[in-house]
């Protein structure tokens, strides 16, 4: 805690306030009083830093059901080379704000191809909080069962398969879920959600990659959604969103945008709810 009038708190204290705040239930906790929007308000002096994050993450904290999405990417609008390499374009502060979103959620979310690429574990690991359950959406059943996502022990995780796929072996300890695909041979991004939501997990965070950020964004199934922006220019590789074409800048979407720094990278936070 921070104490006298010379010294603030910072970061790794205002998370520990924000992790004690109940999802539908915010009001006072120690030094903190949040109300239901996440507005929130104090008598310690905050770093600049300490600020931002609960500027940022007590609106989410504060809700029972959500959906956020998320993507890191260059200022030309890249998340990976040609070649799929993507560690890291964000820098530190960023891979910290994920660790956050992960411990504010229910479950995570991932295509195939991520897993496929990156190898994830999606767990917990740059912060305190618990870890979320993972969701892999693998609707042609293209991921083997020697991934570190499906490694045991570990925090619970769903395979998401097309529904009568002839798909390959399940990995020992995860739970296989057929789902329908659409015309396009993808899973309806609203289907996951009521699918998760029936399971109790209602607070999601769907974490790529581009093109599973892309679907959910285009079925309206986002609330909100996290862009960082690195300072980095890549010229070619994998973009960070894929919609259908539009003719005219009204057709494209200008929604709400908050604006954080963190370190090199900027961060857009955009409000899909209204």
């Amino acid at each position: 805690m921070a104490e006298g009038p010379g010294e603030e708190a910072g970061f790794g204290e205002v998370w520990r306030w924000i992790l004690a705040v109940q999802p539908g239930a915010p009001a006072s906790t120690g030094p903190l009083s949040v109300d239901g929007a996440g507005e929130w308000s104090t008598d310690v002096a905050l770093t600049a830093e300490a600020r931002d994050a609960l500027d940022l993450f007590l609106s989410l904290r504060v809700r029972s059901a959500f959906v956020v999405g998320q993507l890191g990417q260059s200022l030309d609008g890249r998340i990976a080379t040609e070649s799929g390499h993507s560690h890291y374009i964000n820098g530190p502060d960023d891979i910290r704000r994920l660790h956050c979103l992960r411990a504010l959620v229910d479950a995570v979310v991932v295509g195939a191809g991520t897993v496929e690429a990156d190898d994830p574990r999606l767990t917990v690991r740059e912060v305190d909080g618990e870890h979320p359950a993972r969701v892999v959406l693998d609707p042609r059943g293209r991921v083997g069962p020697h991934r570190r996502i499906f490694e045991r022990p570990g925090p619970p995780v769903l395979w998401m398969r097309g529904s009568g796929a002839g798909v390959g072996p399940s990995a020992d300890g995860v739970d296989v879920e057929g789902l329908p695909l659409d015309e396009a041979g993808g899973f309806d991004p609203n289907d996951v959600v009521r699918s998760l939501a029936r399971r109790g997990w209602r607070r999601v965070l769907v974490e790529g990659g581009g093109v599973t950020v892309s679907r959910f964004l285009q079925a309206g199934a986002l609330d909100r959604l996290h862009v960082s922006v690195a300072p980095l220019i890549l010229g070619s590789g994998r973009p960070a969103f894929t919609l259908p074409t539009i003719r005219t800048l009204d057709e494209g979407l200008r929604p709400p945008v908050r604006h954080f720094r963190l370190g090199t990278d900027v961060l857009f936070d955009l409000d899909l709810g209204g």
